[in-house]
């Protein structure tokens, strides 16, 4: 974890009231009409006259040794949008998200962040959240608000507002080692969003959930970015991608091989689906495990 990591994404990873933090984040779930939310936020994107990165990627390259995991990567996220990352297995999703997070300075180039000041500028989301047994949910919310604002006059409203933005107030005395697996990984969403931060970044949020607990968890991500917030998510649910996200990057071999909102990469490769366009952008066998640097 680097010095460049936000106070807030200083607490989650394998972390929960008292003890050491490190990343972690949150939302609210909706319906099932992502789709037409997504369509309807590209169509103000695009009608309105540009709207400013909130977060950039410039020159952005990370080597472990003389091994790259990617190299000169540029990108940009606005306010309110839905980013998807996906690719292969081993392709660098995950070096790149925590990169993105400023959860680590890498080997070249820089991620900017250009959103207000606040105290926790972006969320963070690991692949498997863990909290610290012993506690309920509501105690460990409360704990990551107290962390982030030093406000423990207000920590519990704080923490109640998480829940309620993941639809977990009802678990809110359950232990925490008692949550299911989904449930784990939206009391990890909720514990991202502690203290607003104006972007978050998930790492594969649906992985191993079942096909209803995965729409919710994208429910809740497409919520954030219609309230204002920019998400970036990894995913290999290409069918969850392409009802949801706005913006779709596609990482092989340290570069991204496609990007666009999903029709536009239909029509680029003369697909119907976000799996024709992979299986067409992806070098080589889409089924083969890449192995560059530290993995995902």
């Amino acid at each position: 974890m680097s010095d460049e990591s936000a106070t807030a994404q200083q607490h989650n990873d394998e972390s929960a009231p008292a003890t050491h933090h490190h990343d972690g984040e949150a939302a609210t779930s909706q319906p099932q009409n992502g789709e037409a939310t997504s369509e309807s936020r590209a169509q103000n994107d695009s009608s309105g006259e540009g709207t400013e990165p909130i977060l950039t990627a410039e020159s952005l390259t990370q080597r472990y040794g003389a091994v790259p995991v990617f190299e000169d990567l540029e990108l940009k996220v606005e306010p309110g949008g839905f980013t998807a990352l996906i690719g292969p297995n081993g392709s660098g999703k995950t070096t790149l998200l925590r990169a993105l997070a400023k959860l680590y300075r890498p080997t070249a180039g820089r991620v900017a962040y250009h959103g207000p000041s606040v105290p926790r500028p972006i969320g963070y989301l690991p692949q498997q959240p863990r909290f610290r047994p012993g506690f309920s949910v509501q105690e460990t919310l409360s704990f990551y608000a107290r962390l982030v604002s030093g406000d423990r006059e207000h920590a519990t409203e704080t923490a109640t507002d998480a829940l309620e933005r993941v639809g977990l107030e009802a678990a809110a005395d359950r232990p925490v080692e008692a949550l299911s697996g989904g449930m784990t990984r939206l009391l990890g969403i909720a514990q991202a969003t502690i203290g607003d931060p104006p972007v978050v970044v998930f790492d594969e949020p649906a992985s191993g959930l079942d096909p209803g607990m995965g729409l919710r968890v994208f429910d809740v991500a497409t919520d954030l970015a219609d309230a204002g917030t920019a998400v970036i998510v990894s995913s290999h649910d290409l069918e969850l991608v392409e009802t949801h996200a706005d913006t779709v990057f596609m990482l092989d071999s340290g570069d991204f091989v496609a990007h666009g909102p999903p029709n536009s990469l239909y029509a680029a490769h003369e697909a119907d689906s976000l799996l024709e366009v992979y299986r067409a952008a992806i070098s080589g066998d889409a089924d083969r495990v890449r192995v560059r640097g530290d993995g995902e």
